[in-house]
């Protein structure tokens, strides 16, 4: 029998050590390497299984690239925005991993698209973190509780495999989360890295040969990171965030992996007592409270994924009590706010260094493209002189270090949706090889908006302090 060895095992990352040590070097992580149990390798020239060195593999067989390939239809969830995310619905033999906060809705989402999939096919939903009871109880609220799924409680791998491989085990299986799952083999605890990594690889394993959709819960990190390691994210075929602030009740689906769709998609969900709420029309959700004649107040048309957005962006400048002013931020890149406060304070002449600067979008929304620059600045320069943007404007540009206004990706798709929601004039990068661009404002779009180009951020700041003919426009 072989004698048991131990190896050391970053909790962050998966990296291996041959002893202890408070640092790991390949994540930069401290105090994250724990012991783990392990079975030692058979002796070199020793027989192992299945005949040791002296055994030969089968030879695997090669095809054609072009070959034919018998395309299965997606399974649609019934759920329209759950659908958008991954690309049409479910694929079969998929293996779909769902991370996100405590508490953020991820269980309720889960239980919710395996009611609406029950209609069309069999369904289970393992829980390794609560009783069937509790599970119970939250479809009685969520009003499924005649919906055809097959629940069970368990935690072993092993045991749950014998369940759902069979001839006529279940189409889709639910496995929340992945963290509580254990190995008989393996003598480390569940949710170390040896065991999530294990588990996800059998329950993917058996999910691929059977056909079977496989959607797996994963825990979050402090950092917002799915817990264990990443090479998790490497064996799954698409890896879903949702996310979303407790002091909102949108929650937002976002694609950042997906082999059979696009990525960087989004679903919009409205938590409510009845379960989570697909949102027709986001841009009017995040709007419904947006108020015209306000300084310190933009609205910018965003992209998320294939999905033209419209959001509120606020900004706050205060003078500072203190020697180093404040820099808050929520919903955008920090890094980013501070690079535009100095080409603003540098280009466009704003007094911005001896005050604070408070930056918040609004509703919730994380906003990453670069598109969001011209809007903040416009947000900050309104802020500061305390003069309202005009009235029924959207923005949206990206600004470089010199100050000059970059076109970005989409305009017409942008500007479509901010004709759709009654908005009459937008503020927009000038386009490659125009000149003159204030000359070209009041022009008709084929969306029917009136767009004022600007080439730099001098030129927005011209126009927020009334020198331009969109104010005039918006009086």
């Amino acid at each position: 029998m072989p004698r048991p060895q131990s190896r050391y095992v970053c909790q962050s990352c998966g990296a291996v050590y041959p002893r202890w040590q408070g640092h790991c070097e390949a994540c930069d992580a401290w105090n994250s390497i724990s012991e783990e149990a392990t079975e030692s390798a058979p002796p070199i020239g020793g027989k192992a299984k299945g005949g040791g060195a002296n055994r030969r593999g089968k030879a695997v067989e090669f095809v054609a690239l072009d070959g034919a390939d018998e395309r299965r239809p997606r399974l649609s969830a019934g759920v329209a925005e759950f659908d958008r995310v991954l690309g049409g619905g479910l694929v079969e033999g998929s293996a779909t991993l769902i991370g996100g906060d405590p508490g953020i809705g991820k269980s309720t989402l889960l239980l919710q698209i395996m009611a609406a999939l029950s209609k069309q096919a069999r369904v289970a939903y393992v829980s390794g973190e609560e009783a069937i009871d509790q599970v119970r109880m939250r479809a009685e609220r969520l009003g499924v509780k005649d919906a055809a799924v097959d629940l069970a409680a368990a935690t072993s791998v092993t045991d749950i495999l014998a369940a759902v491989d069979r001839t006529d085990g279940p189409q889709v299986v639910v496995i929340d989360s992945i963290q509580t799952m254990y190995v008989d083999l393996l003598d480390s605890a569940p949710g170390t890295v040896g065991q999530v990594r294990a588990s996800a690889q059998e329950l993917i394993r058996v999910a691929k040969r059977r056909g079977a959709a496989l959607l797996l819960v994963g825990h979050v990190t402090k950092e917002g990171a799915i817990a264990g390691p990443r090479v998790l994210e490497h064996m799954v075929d698409t890896v879903l965030y949702f996310e979303g602030e407790r002091g909102h009740p949108f929650r937002i689906l976002r694609g950042v992996k997906n082999r059979f769709g696009p990525t960087d998609e989004i679903g919009v969900f409205d938590m409510t007592e009845r379960g989570l709420m697909e949102v027709k029309n986001p841009s009017a959700l995040f709007l419904a409270d947006h108020r015209e004649g306000v300084a310190g107040a933009a609205v910018f048309a965003g992209i998320e994924g294939s999905r033209p957005m419209l959001v509120e962006i606020q900004a706050l400048v205060a003078p500072s009590a203190y020697g180093t002013p404040r820099r808050a931020v929520v919903g955008w890149d920090s890094n980013r706010l501070a690079m535009l406060l100095a080409v603003l304070e540098a280009r466009a002449g704003l007094d911005l260094a001896g005050r604070d600067v408070y930056l918040n979008v609004a509703g919730g929304l994380r906003i990453s493209e670069p598109a969001a620059d011209l809007a903040v600045a416009a947000a900050i320069a309104s802020s500061l002189t305390g003069e309202a943007m005009p009235g029924e404007t959207v923005v949206f540009g990206e600004i470089g270090l010199s100050g000059e206004v970059r076109t970005v990706g989409r305009s017409d798709a942008r500007l479509k949706e901010a004709a759709k929601l009654g908005f009459k004039r937008a503020i927009v990068p000038r386009r490659p090889g125009k000149e003159g661009g204030d000359a070209k404002a009041g022009r008709k779009e084929p969306s029917g908006l009136a767009a004022t180009e600007v080439s730099d951020v001098g030129g927005l700041a011209a126009l927020l302090a009334g020198e331009g003919p969109i104010r005039a426009a918006g009086a």
